[in-house]
């Protein structure tokens, strides 16, 4: 029509329409499962009979894997002016070092954190392998007339309610350690109501937020550094083992394992006991 128009007016329009520049953000949950309200109540309930027993109850999970090395970390530190830590241009993986897969157990009782740090795979085997390292170190010497174990987590990834692994391993530990592990699954995509998420993992990203990752050793030094006013307090350690990704659980292996389907979703809720024990009384 003639007119020249730039950019900037029509910033100006758009502002002057009730317009602006935002992020996306999330808020689309999706569907929710009919029965996800009646799951958080029964884990809410579970857990406080358990704790009040004095019986330790845990929430696991995976933390979002890190590259290992000089590369930029989100959020600001304290600094010289004008000196800003240098770091690579590229988030391009440095093959000698690797990634980062933090695994954490959260004492909701005792706020108490441990995460150990995997350089192979994010399997059930790995998770459950630093559930029995978080018993052996910090676990039994707090709860040393427990019982039973109960396990808050997701329902996906390596601790996921259809893992066959994930029911193997801890048939495993409930064997060494003589506790029966109950298990209470979160609904489907409500991960974020998993304990472990806002009150350990939140505050491990807030401690090294602006600094490289460097090296291993960085890793486990900040994870170890981090506290709150509450009195959080965390340990870790760098679990080197080997785990394989693949490996796969005979229906014959999955009979042998000692479970106790609960009566409310049984999937998702579920005690396993150690073989050859007598008392099944766990269950609430």
């Amino acid at each position: 029509m003639g007119h020249e128009v730039s950019h900037r007016l029509v910033a100006s329009l758009l502002t002057d329409a009730g317009y602006s520049l935002q992020a996306n953000r999330k808020t689309t949950e999706g569907s929710a499962h009919p029965e996800r309200d009646a799951q958080f109540c029964y884990i809410a309930d579970v857990a406080t009979v358990r704790q009040q027993n004095r019986q330790p109850v845990i929430s696991v999970d995976t933390k979002k894997k890190e590259l290992i090395g000089d590369f930029r970390n989100g959020g600001r530190e304290w600094r010289p002016k004008g000196k800003p830590e240098p770091v690579r241009v590229h988030d391009f993986l440095i093959p000698e070092y690797g990634k980062a897969i933090p695994y954490g157990v959260y004492d909701l009782k005792r706020n108490e954190g441990w995460v150990a740090i995997g350089i192979d795979h994010d399997t059930a085997s790995f998770a459950v392998n630093t559930i029995r390292r978080w018993w052996a170190v910090m676990g039994k010497p707090a709860y040393p007339r427990a019982r039973s174990l109960l396990i808050t987590a997701d329902s996906g990834g390596s601790n996921g309610h259809r893992v066959r692994l994930w029911k193997w391993e801890l048939q495993r530990l409930a064997d060494e350690t003589k506790l029966s592990v109950t298990v209470c699954h979160f609904p489907p995509g409500t991960s974020k109501w998993n304990k472990i998420e806002h009150r350990l993992f939140s505050y491990i990203t807030m401690n090294w937020r602006g600094r490289p990752l460097a090296s291993l050793a960085a890793i486990v030094s900040l994870i170890g550094s981090t506290t709150t006013e509450a009195g959080l307090r965390v340990r870790s350690e760098i679990d080197k083992s080997s785990y394989p990704s693949g490996t796969t659980v005979s229906d014959e292996q999955m009979a042998s394992i000692n479970i106790e389907r609960h009566e409310f979703h049984g999937d998702w809720n579920y005690t396993i006991h150690p073989h050859k024990s007598r008392n099944r009384s766990v269950i609430s």
